[in-house]
């Protein structure tokens, strides 16, 4: 009996264990389930969102594409031209949702940009940019005339003729007055010859001179050219410095007649600080964007406005928006490439 009431009382149990653990399993599977489920879910929002964010997207970069002519931005000191037009092209691909990681993913142009008359790593000032089809039009902005505001410093030359390089002559400076600048200054008026710097972007074998030189190569001086210079003068002279105001045409290189203007003082002088105030019809206060002005909306309204100002054989049609699907319009499909402008005075992406 013992053994039958043991059997009777356990017989129950046996029975039950199953639909325990059924029970167990099924809530696991659920629970899995509903994990699964909600990761998907997951997902497919993360998938609606990003779809959500190029549709978004995509009439700004219909409306960057579409933008063509030319216009000018405000370039501080420290960066090179080169740098510059890099850090505009990431503010404006940024703004439109096309990362610059997929530039290279696809070998199609659909986008140019660029920058004429190079402006050293050590100045600022006015930096034209032409955009779409305004690149085209750079090589004739640099025919037009530019405007500097230079400060020289007399009795130390340098390597690069700026203050960035190493001083390579000392000379006395304290008889020189103001009236002797004046006077020379008229010998360095209307056409001139002028030998380029070695620290420049001029090419020697393709590569550019003052790349040369850094890489202690030795490189010879290329040969005095003739340049242009309208107008010049002294606007302030507080000895060892100089502030000049000079407006001259393309080629030109202020550091050089900063540098000749030393020794035709039987001394020597090297640029201080400069600032290009003008460039063809843009000037720094009235047409530089600064850097929180680049943006698409800035930029498109600051073409219209500049399109007044280029000569009218060079004026550009108002461009139609690109015939694209704005579905379509996202980072797989918008690249840029890189091209190179002769002398290395225009520069393309």
């Amino acid at each position: 009996m013992a053994v039958a009431e043991a059997v009777v009382l356990s017989s129950p149990l046996k029975t039950d264990v199953a639909p325990i653990l059924d029970a167990a399993e099924t809530g696991s599977t659920m629970a899995r389930k509903s994990v699964a489920t909600a990761a998907a879910a997951s997902i497919a929002a993360t998938a609606r969102t990003g779809a959500e964010t190029k549709v978004t997207k995509a009439p700004l970069a219909t409306k960057l594409l579409s933008l063509s002519g030319v216009f000018a931005v405000h370039k501080p000191k420290g960066p090179t031209s080169a740098e510059l037009l890099n850090r505009l092209k990431e503010k404006l691909l940024a703004e439109a949702g096309m990362p610059s990681s997929e530039w290279t993913k696809r070998k199609k142009q659909t986008l140019k940009i660029g920058h004429g008359g190079t402006l050293d790593s050590a100045a600022r000032g006015v930096l034209v940019i032409g955009i779409g089809r305004g690149t085209k039009m750079l090589t004739s902005m640099l025919s037009g005339s530019k405007r500097y505001i230079a400060i020289g410093e007399l009795g130390k030359a340098t390597d690069t003729l700026d203050s960035t390089g190493k001083v390579t002559e000392e000379k006395p400076y304290d008889k020189i007055t103001q009236e002797d600048i004046e006077n020379i200054l008229q010998k360095f008026t209307g056409n001139i010859m002028q030998t380029p710097p070695l620290y420049s972007a001029l090419k020697k074998d393709g590569q550019r001179l003052s790349t040369l030189m850094k890489r202690g190569k030795v490189v010879e001086a290329k040969p005095a050219r003739p340049v242009t210079v309208y107008s010049i003068s002294l606007e302030k002279f507080q000895p060892p410095f100089f502030t000049l105001d000079v407006e001259c045409g393309g080629g030109f290189y202020i550091r050089s007649l900063v540098s000749d203007i030393g020794k035709a003082l039987s001394s020597c002088a090297s640029v201080l600080e400069l600032t290009r105030t003008k460039q063809g019809p843009f000037t720094l206060e009235e047409h530089a964007l600064p850097e929180d002005k680049w943006t698409i909306d800035d930029i498109a309204q600051s073409l219209g406005h500049c399109s007044s100002l280029c000569p009218a054989e060079l004026a550009l049609k108002k461009s139609q928006p690109e015939e694209a699907n704005e579905q379509d319009m996202n980072c797989e499909y918008i690249t840029l490439s890189e091209t190179k402008g002769e002398g290395d005075v225009i520069k393309t992406c």
